[in-house]
């Protein structure tokens, strides 16, 4: 059986929350665990919003608690009309996540059958202990550096894959790949931009989304492969051109990493289309429907690459879209 860091932290904390709720002499004591179970999440940033949000709705319901036990009494009736009108308040102040913790300090109240300033102060301890050991729990998250990197590699390798496939069948006709490298490309992706996402979260203080930026702009350069790939298998005729383009992926395949190649690239493929323009115009329909698929091909890779040149945010020149 495997225990995760989550539950581990979650078990230490909340006998922590315990034992220094009844070493201060705090009445329910053992809510303070309750507390810290409910506000243990997988993200910093969320276990902050989190706590904010069951901070204030605690405070929220010890005001509702005054005003409903003072005014009807204390009846189970009582209670339910006021979490009746308290759900809603926490849900219109967007601090819905406390609904759990609040109903176990309004229960406290509840019990008691009279609100002191006392009992006040001791509810307030208690939540208080109770997020303050979960927030210093879940300051420790393990980096994913390590992951990130291995599915930037992984995702790397599949489109260099993938984009060898066109390579060999614009220069082979060769049709017997079977495709596989695209869904998992597509399913790594998604693992990759969900792990990303959660280790941005876990950076308190500084906007570390460089990986969830890499991912999503990986995903969207996937699209412009699976966009190409019908033009690629509709080209049957061997047409210089062709070769060239060919020539063009099979370098570009080489040089897939994080890094900015796409403005190099980008010239490349504008000084390719130039050499196009100054070829002989297609004598055939056949050799003029080649040439059309090869020209939007080609469009389809300037895509491709102003996707990547707009990863670097540095670049101090904008990439140039080919003139028709």
């Amino acid at each position: 059986m495997k225990i995760g860091y989550r539950t581990l932290k979650t078990a230490v904390g909340a006998a922590l929350a315990i034992a220094i709720a009844q070493l201060i002499g705090l009445h329910n004591f053992a809510s303070a665990g309750i507390i810290v179970i409910l506000c243990v999440q997988v993200t910093k940033k969320r276990s902050l919003e989190t706590a904010r949000a069951r901070f204030a709705a605690c405070v929220v319901a010890i005001g509702f608690a005054a005003l409903f036990f003072t005014v009807f009494g204390y009846h189970p009736w009582t209670i339910g009309l006021l979490l009746l009108l308290f759900i809603p308040v926490t849900v219109r102040l967007k601090i819905k996540e406390g609904i759990a913790t609040s109903s176990v300090i309004i229960l406290h109240l509840y019990a008691a059958g009279d609100i002191t300033w006392g009992l006040v102060a001791n509810e307030i301890l208690l939540v208080a202990v109770g997020i303050g050991v979960a927030l210093l729990m879940n300051m420790y998250m393990p980096s994913a550096e390590k992951e990130l990197k291995e599915y930037q590699r992984i995702v790397e390798d599949l489109f260099r894959i993938i984009l060898k496939e066109i390579v060999r069948y614009l220069r082979t006709n060769e049709l017997d790949w079977d495709g596989k490298e695209l869904p998992l490309a597509a399913e790594t992706l998604d693992k990759a931009k969900k792990l990303a996402m959660r280790h941005a979260d876990n950076q308190l203080w500084r906007n570390e989304d460089e990986y969830v930026r890499y991912f999503r702009m990986r995903e969207r350069q996937l699209e412009i492969i699976e966009h190409m790939l019908p033009l690629v298998t509709s080209l049957v005729y061997t047409v210089e051109q062709r070769m060239m383009v060919a020539d063009f992926i099979d370098e570009l395949s080489d040089a897939i990493h994080p890094g900015n190649t796409a403005d190099r690239f980008l010239r490349r493929l504008a000084e390719m289309r130039e050499q196009f323009k100054a070829m002989p115009l297609p004598t055939t329909r056949e050799q003029f429907e080649e040439r059309a698929a090869l020209f939007h091909l080609v469009r389809e890779l300037e895509r491709y690459l102003i996707i990547k040149s707009e990863f670097h945010p540095g670049n101090e020149r904008k990439p140039q879209r080919l003139k028709a």
